[in-house]
């Protein structure tokens, strides 16, 4: 485990070879079940360049008539979002230090070409439960910045199977995904990938507990 700043904590492979596999195909039933779609900017109604979809209680979604928030079934489909598997139910409890579960899961689904701009996860009713985020498939630079656009930034790699906790004075931290990384041979087969090259899992609290 690697502290990153006061709140931030990285954990180098935590999902072994065999974990990730495991997990890469609970979340290629998660997509067969419930579908990506590309949610769009507020503003803007651009869409974003990462496919998505949810597991849990509620799924993150954004488009331009309501904005960023999250709903209690898919937006496309209309059904309940599937179960989050228990590998990572499992990590939430070993890693947040936080009394209660996770309720939604946001499922990115990122291609050579995608990218995540600088910015804060402040859509939960809940800032007191960290942020876990586990990363699957090809290496990205992540970058990490403070509460406060336009401060400094520092960027790291993040690799598969390695979890990162965002909480505590860095719960409202600004981070993002400058690019992939070219990663040979693949960490995981194309087919449990979803048809891109990287996945991120991310683990949130929604309501108070």
């Amino acid at each position: 485990m690697t502290t990153l700043l006061e709140g931030v904590r990285l954990y180098p492979r935590f999902f072994d070879s065999a974990a990730q596999e495991s997990l890469a195909r609970e979340v290629a039933a998660i997509v067969a079940q419930a579908s990506l779609y590309t949610s769009t900017m507020p503003k803007t109604g651009a869409p974003m360049s990462v496919r998505m979809t949810n597991c849990g209680d509620y799924g993150w979604f954004s488009d331009k008539q309501g904005g960023y928030r999250y709903e209690p079934r898919h937006p496309v489909t209309g059904a309940p979002w599937p179960p989050i598997p228990s590998a990572l139910l499992e990590a939430w409890e070993k890693l947040a230090d936080y009394p209660a579960p996770p309720q939604a899961c946001l499922v990115n689904v990122y291609d050579d070409e995608a990218r995540m701009g600088l910015h804060q996860d402040r859509d939960e009713k809940d800032f007191g439960a960290p942020i876990l985020s586990v990363s699957l498939g090809a290496d990205c630079r992540f970058r990490l910045g403070g509460s406060k656009r336009g401060g400094p930034t520092t960027a790291f790699v993040l690799s598969s199977g390695d979890a990162l906790v965002i909480g505590g004075p860095a719960r409202l931290a600004h981070h993002g995904v400058d690019r992939i990384l070219p990663t040979l041979p693949k960490p995981l087969p194309p087919d449990l990938l979803a048809g891109g090259a990287r996945i991120n899992l991310t683990l949130r609290r929604v309501d108070p507990r």
